[in-house]
């Protein structure tokens, strides 16, 4: 029997209309976990790197965590995982809700799905019974519509939708795939409305069993009781009182100077006012407690959000709340990603200003920028017109469309794909590795953990780190943080180890199913963490069974880590690509940041190009990437080698070929 598991992939051709329920191999487990972690695994089995993300041959994956469906409160994020049309590289997002543990009751780890259907469809699944099913009435339609329609076609009113709007069904990059008030954007958008799958809804009824029912059980009361009563976690996402530091420290979109004396107390009360004057309630996710999700209705418009992403459409252009009231539930039902969306409408506006686009380009072009904003959004769910068309590429590819100048205008994209737009003096140094090396793309689904900025007296140090439950027992970060004094003023060995920490508790957080606002996320906010290295073991191990403690949970996340690494090597990521954007900080030091990008490959047992060594890869029990390596000649295998030893080859070499002659 498996335990927290079902043991099974629900495996979708929708070319050939066959579906399957294929048993896994539990060795899977032991070695990625679950989630994002197994979906790698498959991508690296079955994807090539010749494979297009538009290919009937690319993989959309949909995974829920190893803890989905557990009793173990806030396991519910579900990863989403493909190859993306705007990078080239591995896709990863996130979306929180119910599908996740839905798809166990239903009996399924995952869904894969491949090929293309002849026409729009949507995949219904109720336990065993898995249909393809007709999607032409729900065409152009936006998620809460779709939900209402599935749910009461098929007489399930309690079934969970994920889906694409307008903005996927056209192909549009940054559009989103959509659960009620979370989304998966990033990438998977694109993808699912290019194999035409409008929406998958999921229902399901069966037990999932534990290897340790009681004891878990027992254990997760007192992690509820926890997450009920601190003060420090979740909350703060959903109630935001203080929109300072976004405004002052990040620029949106066209926003790209920072304007002097914007915030203040009168503008913050206007903006809570508002939001609470129009807030139906505070809602969450599956089995949490923490409130995080505003439901706010407005002007006939219902919609949800949490933390900034009301204010990435307002800061590009701009306005103030009201505004991001009024285009936020346009845009979600469209099914775009506020994260870049935002930009690509703030660079269009930018281009505008600057010349580059005109009234050719743009006829009848608004002259508020609010009223911009609205009429490049539809321009880009649409792809209407060859501005609405490029934008809906994202500014990288948007920029080189255009042409005309138009790339210099790209301030704030890195590996293609748009970065949360900060704008602060002296550089952090493990921010810069975090941003120039992450493979998730968005610098918030790495940082975390090591707080961001250090704190000015001892006093204030000493009462975070007694109280800092994700590092003990590891004292070394708790002497970096004491030690720390200034935000760029901080050792090459410490930014490493921050970094390698800091991916570590996301990559376990997108493999178990946690959400990260219990868990790496909340890390740097110190005591109110929950979930840290320290007990998920514990908890893995009475849901699973599996022996397990920290030490081999942290081998599972250097496996999955260097695996999504090896993904995206051997789909041509180098050392070139990893740049943060130059406008990031407003003090750069070239030979600092390529020597510390140096001295981070080597602290991960990667060559100078930031490819994993054989020896790396032979250590984390990923030989079979190394082989492949060293076929496509991306390797030679002696990468890692001392240099003495590499001549001793050498000699010994050049000694055999002169013998055989």
């Amino acid at each position: 029997m498996r335990y927290a598991e079902t043991g099974y992939s629900l495996e979708v051709d929708l070319s050939t209309g066959n579906i399957e329920k294929v048993e896994t191999d539990p060795k899977w487990t032991e070695l990625y976990l679950g989630g994002q972690g197994i979906a790698a695994k498959i991508l690296w089995d079955r994807v090539p790197p010749d494979v297009e993300p538009f290919s009937p041959d690319n993989l959309l994956i949909f995974s829920a965590g190893l803890l989905h469906g557990t009793p173990v409160p806030g396991a519910n994020r579900t990863a989403v995982n493909t190859f993306s049309p705007q990078t080239n590289l591995l896709a990863h997002s996130l979306m929180g809700g119910f599908f996740g543990p839905e798809l166990k009751y239903a009996g399924y780890d995952r869904i894969i799905i491949r090929g293309k259907a002849p026409k729009l469809v949507y995949l219904w699944i109720k336990d065993d019974k898995v249909e393809i099913r007709d999607a032409a009435h729900l065409q152009g339609k936006g998620i809460h519509g779709t939900t209402a329609l599935i749910r009461e076609e098929l007489n399930e009113p309690h079934c969970q939708v994920a889906g694409i709007g307008l903005a996927g069904e056209n192909k549009v990059y940054t559009a989103s795939i959509e659960h009620g008030f979370n989304s998966a954007a990033r990438g998977p958008g694109p993808v699912m409305g290019d194999k035409r799958l409008k929406a998958i809804a999921v229902r399901g009824t069966k037990d999932l069993h534990i290897a340790k029912p009681a004891e878990l059980f027992e254990y997760c009361i007192d992690l509820r009781r926890k997450i009920a009563e601190s003060d420090d976690v979740g909350d703060w996402m959903a109630v935001d009182e203080d929109d300072s530091f976004h405004h002052d420290n990040f620029a949106w979109g066209n926003a790209r100077v920072r304007i002097k004396n914007y915030w203040s107390e009168e503008l913050q009360q206007r903006w809570t006012d508002l939001k609470y004057d129009n807030m139906d309630r505070q809602k969450g996710c599956y089995n949490c407690s923490k409130q995080c999700i505003n439901v706010i209705n407005y002007k006939g418009h219902r919609f949800g959000y949490k933390c900034y992403g009301k204010d990435t459409y307002h800061m590009a252009a701009f306005k103030e709340l009201d505004f991001s009231y009024e285009i936020l539930p346009i845009a979600m039902e469209y099914g775009l990603d506020s994260y870049s969306t935002a930009q690509a409408i703030g660079f269009g506006i930018e281009l505008y200003e600057a010349g580059i686009l005109t009234d050719k380009d743009l006829p009848d072009f608004p002259t508020d920028s609010g009223e911009r904003s609205f009429y490049l959004l539809e321009k880009i769910a649409r792809r209407e017109g060859a501005v609405g068309d490029a934008l809906a590429n994202g500014v990288y590819w948007a920029a080189r469309q255009i042409g005309n100048g138009a790339e210099k205008y790209d301030h704030n994209t890195t590996k293609k794909f748009e970065q949360l737009p900060i704008k602060l003096g002296r550089l952090n140094p493990p921010y810069f590795l975090m941003i120039a090396t992450g493979e998730k793309m968005a610098i918030t689904q790495i940082e975390g953990s090591f707080p961001q900025d250090p704190l000015p007296t001892i006093e204030e140090r000493k009462e975070f780190v007694e109280k800092w439950a994700p590092v003990v027992p590891d004292e070394k970060f708790k002497k970096y943080f004491m030690e720390w004094e200034k935000r760029h003023d901080i050792s090459n060995e410490a930014s490493c180890a921050i970094t390698d920490w800091n991916e570590a508790m996301h990559f376990l957080d997108d493999s178990l199913g946690f959400c990260g606002f219990l868990s790496s996320f909340r890390g740097q906010f110190g005591g109110g963490v929950v979930y840290h290295i320290n007990n998920m073991p514990e908890i893995v191990s009475l849901a699973h069974g599996m022996e397990i403690d920290k030490d081999k949970l942290w081998k599972c996340f250097q496996r999955i880590r260097t695996l999504v690494r090896a993904l995206n090597v051997r789909r041509g990521l180098r050392r070139k690509d990893e740049r943060p954007p130059e406008n990031h900080w407003a003090l750069r030091d070239e030979e600092f940041e390529q020597k510390l990008l140096d001295d981070y490959y080597d602290f991960k047992g990667w060559t100078k190009e930031g490819i994993p060594t054989v020896k790396t890869l032979e250590e984390l029990e990923l030989g079979y990437v190394g082989e492949e390596f060293i076929q496509r000649g991306i390797l030679t295998g002696d990468e890692g080698t001392p240099s003495e030893e590499l001549a001793k080859k050498e000699a010994e070499g050049k000694q055999g070929g002169a013998s055989r002659e």
